[in-house]
């Protein structure tokens, strides 16, 4: 019968298998005492087996309040071990279902007493899992193809003021934009269909200045319109980008959800730019919540095409480390490469980074998005996307930047003001 296997980064005064187990039963079949019901062959069909555990370091603190010790043991004496556990759950238990399979790797377990730090590290889903769920409608190379960028990463931003624009300002800051050479643009979380900018209207106005840019040029230009929401509106707002020749939508994945993010998916016709915000709250506590790995693998498996993974020496806590190995769970398939999503770096980025994040990544299959990075060049917004791609251009040569940047001027000018190089804004 097929398994789903979840990794987990546990820590408890307890005996590592007696804790293990109690995870396992939590989540399956078992619970605190023994029911009738749950017979010998009903265990063995339907209980979550603990398939491996590897013992890391004792500490002499719990890392979270409210966990037990084991009986006869005080908080102050107890010892606190951490381990990798890793469980596997009968597929028959969650069937062919998304939020159920979030319930149960990641339900209860986050609260069990036994534990002072539980945190889902990696899942590994069967193939008959994944294939049932939509995936990436477009992914890495349906993005490629629709911008016609191949052999670099896709350079964006975002439109600033995050909020307080009206359409017809938002259509004015864009024109600037997409005559600066960008390939992506797209909206601020914080802006979805605010009363001053109803997104039936903002996407009228942005869309009439892309098109004409378009027509001028023969460049496409990829707008992400915020559709966030409730599950009718976003399927309403979506229709709007689409009748308005829009090529994309943004949503809030975690504000709406497994199950709106699925209908929409099944709904929507053109890329899903995946927004990350409230992330930190799931993530920043080492000893609880997700790794990135196994967070990712809901939303492409529920039809992200891009998720943001944030940017080396970005302006939030998230190490260099972990945005790079973010970027790698995007990339790696599930199934194939048909489901790979596009990692977008964001965050205090300029070409400064870019060296740096492509000796990391080993390839370009990415959304490198500037705000200040662009719109902050000294020499105006053009100049500021023709830097990062420069920057680029160097990474990808092994040329260094400082060397590269003697006949770029725009590069030379961006180094003046961002650097020195290696270094965030």
């Amino acid at each position: 019968m097929p398994r789903i296997l979840a990794r987990y980064l546990i820590e408890t005064a307890h005996p590592l298998p007696a804790a293990a187990e109690s995870m396992a039963g939590e989540q399956s079949s078992g619970t605190f005492v023994d029911v009738p019901g749950e017979t010998d062959e009903l265990r063995e069909r339907h209980g979550a087996r603990v398939e491996r555990i590897d013992e890391l370091e004792t500490v002499s603190e719990p890392s979270l309040p409210g966990s037990s010790p084991p009986e006869g043991t005080t908080e102050s004496d107890a010892t606190y071990t951490r381990a990798e556990v890793d469980l596997s759950f009968p597929l028959e238990n969650v069937g062919t279902s998304l939020p159920n399979l979030l319930t149960t790797v990641a339900g209860n377990l986050f609260e069990l007493a036994p534990f002072s730090g539980l945190r889902l590290r990696d899942l590994e889903v069967p193939d008959e899992f994944a294939e049932s769920c939509p995936g990436p409608q477009f992914g890495i190379e349906g993005t490629r193809e629709l911008l016609g960028v191949h052999d670099r990463p896709i350079v964006g931003t975002i439109v600033k003021p995050n909020v307080g624009l009206s359409p017809d300002d938002t259509a004015d800051i864009v024109e600037t934009m997409v005559e600066s050479g960008l390939d992506f643009i797209k909206d601020d979380e914080l802006i979805a269909s605010p009363p001053y900018s109803p997104v039936e209207e903002r996407i009228e106005a942005v869309m009439d200045v892309i098109h004409r840019h378009e027509d001028r040029t023969g460049e496409t230009v990829m707008y992400a319109c915020n559709v966030t929401g409730d599950v009718r509106e976003m399927k309403a707002r979506h229709d709007a980008v689409v009748e308005a020749g829009g090529d994309c939508v943004m949503v809030s994945v975690n504000s709406v959800g497994l199950s709106g993010f699925l209908e929409l998916r099944r709904h929507a016709e053109v890329p899903i730019h995946a927004h990350r915000n409230g992330w930190g709250a799931l993530s920043r506590c080492p000893q609880l919540g997700f790794d990135y790995a196994a967070y990712q693998t809901f939303w492409r498996l529920a039809g992200a095409d891009h998720l943001h993974v944030n940017g080396i020496r970005n302006k939030f806590c998230e190490p260099d480390e972990s945005v790079i190995e973010s970027a790698r769970a995007c990339q790696r398939p599930i199934v194939d490469d048909s489901d790979r999503a596009v990692p977008v770096f964001s965050s205090g980025q300029w070409a400064g980074q870019a060296s740096d994040t492509y000796e990391a990544l080993e390839n370009v299959d990415l959304m490198y998005l500037a705000g200040g990075g662009i719109m902050g060049h000294p020499d105006g917004p053009a100049a500021g996307v023709a830097h990062l791609k420069q920057g680029w251009e160097a990474a990808m040569e092994g040329i260094p930047l400082e060397e590269y940047a003697e006949d770029h001027e725009e590069l030379r000018r961006a180094i003046e003001k961002f650097g020195p190089v290696g270094s965030g804004r």
